[in-house]
């Protein structure tokens, strides 16, 4: 389960990419949630997929 702060939303999704995912899709897929959603609650603090870096920011 995602945190539903966005900022710490952020640290987890980040840390997730980093160590166990290779793409935003992959990571959505493996844990059955919205891409879309997730885009959106990082959008709000200004952060942004780089999927080059396979990180928001």
């Amino acid at each position: 389960m995602l945190p539903n702060d966005p900022a710490i939303l952020l640290s987890v999704i980040n840390t997730k990419l980093r160590d166990q995912y290779s793409s935003l899709e992959a990571l959505c897929d493996d844990m059955d949630v919205s891409e879309e959603e997730i885009k959106n609650k990082l959008k709000l603090l200004g952060y942004e997929y780089d999927s080059e870096q396979n990180r928001f920011r």
